[in-house]
């Protein structure tokens, strides 16, 4: 019997991304980030469900990486925007990263993969989505 897929989380980056770019945007040394800010508003979607994790980037939000938990060997977090949204790093058996940027509830998100990840992964991954 297969286990139903539930989606928990799906959705673009945090607002507040968007917003501290535009902010940002009249200092011409900003330009690069908040150009970025843009693209990441219009094209990069999350979906986190009880079985995997997708993300949807790049160019036009042509890229799409799914990855299943027993996939993931570390998770680290970083706040961003004064702790309301972060960065997330899910690295891969095989070495390579996967960079989900202004992740909104990030703490929340990451205590829920941590639950479906292997006693190794999480000792790996430590506590940090239980700061602050």
């Amino acid at each position: 019997m297969a286990i139903k897929e539930e989606v928990y989380y799906e959705g673009g980056p945090h607002v507040g991304d968007l917003i501290i770019g535009v902010l940002l945007a009249p200092t011409v040394i900003c330009l690069p980030l908040t150009i970025g800010a843009f693209v990441r508003a219009l094209w990069l979607r999350y979906r986190i469900t009880n079985r995997r994790i997708g993300v949807t980037g790049g160019w036009m939000g042509r890229d799409r990486v799914e990855i299943i938990y027993s996939d993931i060997t570390k998770v680290v977090t970083v706040p961003r925007g004064l702790g309301m949204w972060g960065d997330m790093v899910l690295t891969l058996r095989d070495g390579s990263r996967i960079e989900m940027r202004s992740v909104p509830k990030f703490r929340e998100l990451y205590d829920f993969i941590n639950e479906r990840l292997s006693e190794r992964a999480k000792k790996a991954s430590g506590a940090l989505g239980k700061q602050g």
